[in-house]
């Protein structure tokens, strides 16, 4: 494929205040590079680099808000205290010299621990049941004060993003995370106003979130909303089984104020309701901004031969067209396309894809999946697809 082919990835977007040069996200990923949870100059760094290669958007490993057992890892850099926002400026501030644009991924793991580490909080894990997944207890379950602050420390940390000059901000309610267990009626078994048989009634906890991280922000600054059917715990879960449910669940969410849909698959090429528009049809995001009319991104092995899952079983993946992405946004079933293992291995891939230097494209090892250094890019330990 010649470069010329991929002229649709390199058009400009924008929406309110977010102009981005080109169609490309880079996508989140865990790290666990940040000593004592604080952004230091080798994360400014790791960023710079895939914002002088061109990306049009860099979306920040996921960053945990201030609630006990928001978190992980301590290595996971948090977004609240002083020392960590001021670490975010400088990264920040270095994205912006190298002409790049990024938002942070504000995070709360809920229940879900990482498998990358025996590590434990020195308190008991929330979520709204007290589950991690069906019928497996863990920690605790949130009771109204701890919803409302935890509500309040999501809006505090979008201000705090706004305040630092961030483009935008991301919310993950995606993979089984706690948002997502709000979501799941496996996870959310709650009988008052946060829980319920319908995803209308589960979706209270979200609704409230992104309506009070709207007001933090502020009219003109785009809210993302990274979200996904499948789970970390279970595969092949589905929140919405048809386009009325999807509607159902995702319509409150952009009319509460979120203005893009980050749609997580495994495949991004895989059609979300094959029994209606065949094995070519639209994709989660295609439908997510058919049936909401939001912008959509889309994600999922991006120029890769394997998915994520794969990998960690040990497959390679190998470079592969784009030539299916390239079909999908010249027909502008969504806007913009998020490449994760791709371009975390190879800070130079915008460049190599723009360029059509295909034979300089990077396998990606299985290996490389726990070490991700390479001379200076420091991505080591990295977890994709968070």
């Amino acid at each position: 494929m010649t470069s010329g082919c991929l002229d649709v990835l390199f058009q400009p977007f924008r929406l309110k205040s977010l102009a981005l040069k080109n169609r490309i996200v880079m996508a989140p990923m865990t790290r666990m590079l940040s000593p004592d949870g604080i952004p230091d100059e080798k994360d400014a760094h790791y960023y710079r680099l895939r914002a002088a290669d061109g990306v049009g958007l860099i979306i920040s490993e996921g960053t945990p808000i201030d609630r006990p057992a928001a978190m992980y890892h301590p290595r996971v850099p948090a977004f609240h205290g002083q020392s960590a926002l001021t670490g975010w400026r400088r990264v920040i501030d270095q994205v912006h010299a190298a002409g790049g644009k990024m938002g942070p991924q504000i995070w709360h793991i809920g229940a879900v621990a990482s498998p990358m580490t025996d590590w434990t909080p020195k308190v008991p894990v929330e979520s709204p049941s007290g589950l991690i997944a069906p019928g497996i207890f863990k920690g605790t379950m949130m009771d109204e004060e701890a919803i409302a602050d935890t509500i309040a420390s999501f809006a505090r940390a979008a201000a705090a993003a706004k305040q630092l000059g961030f483009d935008t901000v991301e919310i993950h309610c995606a993979h089984g995370y706690l948002v997502d267990q709000f979501f799941w009626p496996a996870t959310n078994l709650r009988r008052d106003r946060y829980g319920g048989a319908s995803i209308g009634a589960r979706n209270r906890f979200a609704l409230e979130m992104v309506k009070a991280v709207r007001a933090a922000l502020g009219p003109e600054i785009p809210l993302i909303l990274r979200i996904s059917q499948w789970k970390q715990q279970d595969f092949t879960v589905r929140i919405a089984a048809t386009p009325d449910a999807m509607t159902e669940w995702l319509a409150p969410l952009v009319e509460a104020g979120a203005d893009i849909l980050h749609c997580s698959q495994r495949r991004f090429w895989e059609p979300e309701f094959p029994e209606i528009d065949g094995k070519e049809g639209l994709n989660f995001a295609g439908w997510a901004k058919k049936l909401t009319g939001a912008a959509a991104v889309s994600v999922g092995s991006v120029g890769l031969s394997c998915d994520i899952v794969d990998a960690f079983v040990g497959e390679t993946a190998h470079p592969a067209s784009l030539e299916g992405l390239v079909r999908r946004m010249e027909r502008e079933e969504f806007d913009l396309i998020a490449v994760g293992r791709a371009i975390l291995g190879d800070p130079r891939w915008v460049t190599k894809i723009r360029t059509g230097d295909r034979g300089a494209l990077q396998d990606v090892h299985a290996d490389a999946m726990g070490e991700w250094r390479r001379s200076v890019d420091p991505a080591a330990r990295a977890v994709p697809g968070r």
